[in-house]
């Protein structure tokens, strides 16, 4: 069990590291916070297995339908922005705005 506690602490950190280090790179974020979600899973995954519940079972199968819906519409916001501006830099986004 502590080696898979050991991967999803890894997976959260690289999350988080991709998240305040890249800001300029918005497919490097949308990647980072997936990373950031799917380590919250496998942290349910594991302790659900550990407690012998399907309580957390359930609710991954919850939190990855709304991840994977959330991909999506990232993606495509991702190409119609490129479409437009012809570069994925977040700075250039935040024009959008107005």
């Amino acid at each position: 069990m502590l080696k898979y506690l050991v991967l999803s602490i890894t997976l959260f950190i690289i999350g988080l590291l991709g998240l305040f280090l890249s800001k300029r790179h918005f497919l490097i974020i949308l990647i980072s916070f997936e990373l950031i979600l799917l380590s919250i899973n496998l942290n349910f995954l594991i302790f659900s297995f550990f407690l012998n519940d399907l309580l957390g079972q359930m609710y991954i199968l919850l939190n990855l339908t709304i991840a994977a819906s959330e991909l999506a519409i990232g993606l495509a916001i991702v190409v119609t922005v490129y479409r437009l501006k012809g570069s994925l830099i977040v700075d250039l986004i935040k024009l959008l705005k107005s």
